[in-house]
């Protein structure tokens, strides 16, 4: 079973989201949700909503599919970060000129499946 979670217009450069989703893809789950609890980085936050909200849908998925539902056996297999829409702002400077200012917005994707054992067999 596999669940996805999209969080679109985020206001946080891709170059940040990115470091920090590099750092969680591959995990556990919930070992990737601590983690992101306790990261210094202003993008971890959206980012463990995120991982918060895969792990919903996936509760969802396996209580609509009656199948049994274990947290600890679901794995971030794919996390990536999209440049968003680019807000171009101005700020006054001096003699009268302007200078552009660019706030950047991502679309964070996190998916998450349940881990492979050995053998192939889930």
């Amino acid at each position: 079973m596999e669940a996805k979670a999209q969080a679109r217009f985020t206001r946080v450069t891709p170059l940040k989201a990115r470091r920090v989703v590099d750092n969680i893809r591959g995990k556990r789950a919930e070992e990737a949700v601590t983690a992101l609890r306790f990261a210094p980085q202003a993008a971890a936050e959206p980012v463990r909503k995120l991982v918060e909200s895969a792990l919903a849908n996936a509760r969802v998925k396996a209580e609509q599919a009656s199948q049994p539902f274990n947290p600890g056996d679901l794995v971030i297999t794919e996390a990536f970060v999209d440049e968003g829409p680019t807000l171009k702002r101005f700020r006054p400077r001096a003699q009268g000129r302007a200078n552009q200012i660019l706030k950047r917005t991502s679309h964070i994707t996190v998916i998450v499946a349940e881990r492979q054992t050995k053998g192939g067999a889930r």
